[in-house]
């Protein structure tokens, strides 16, 4: 039946969700360096999730898994779903935390440099510079 594959799907989450524990602790102690999801391991452990989640049938393992079993796997689901989540709320928040901060410092940049800045030949200042990396699409 389906219940190895079952408790390979329950295992791989709980890898993942140690992981992402990890990360989250990481980012929250301001050391993004220790975060392991970038590591290959972690690429590989997501791929093998994936697949193993992939070839299973919900609605066989719904109604023909045992009923712990089946509970076991909807709660560790559940789990990794919410630390997904907030793995990807913090992510968000340092993303837009330091995208703030290139664009103050090049804005600072900008206020600096605008008594320096040449005149265009209509007499208006030439086109500002902009900061290299900073990205206005995002």
């Amino acid at each position: 039946m389906n219940e190895p594959r079952i408790e390979r799907v329950i295992a791989i989450a709980e890898r993942l969700i140690e992981t992402l524990a990890g990360d989250i602790a990481a980012l929250e102690a301001g050391e993004p360096r220790r975060m392991r999801s970038i590591e290959p391991q972690f690429q590989q452990l997501t791929v093998q999730y994936a697949r193993e989640a992939a070839s299973l049938n919900a609605d066989f393992v719904r109604k023909h898994a045992p009923a712990p079993l089946y509970a076991k796997l909807k709660a560790v689901t559940k789990r990794l779903q919410e630390m997904l989540l907030q793995h990807a709320r913090l992510l968000t928040r340092i993303k837009n935390a330091s995208e703030g901060m290139i664009r103050a410092i090049a804005e600072e940049v900008d206020r600096r440099r605008i008594a320096a800045r040449p005149y265009a030949p209509k007499g208006a200042y030439a086109s500002k510079p902009a900061a290299m990396i900073y990205n206005s699409v995002v």
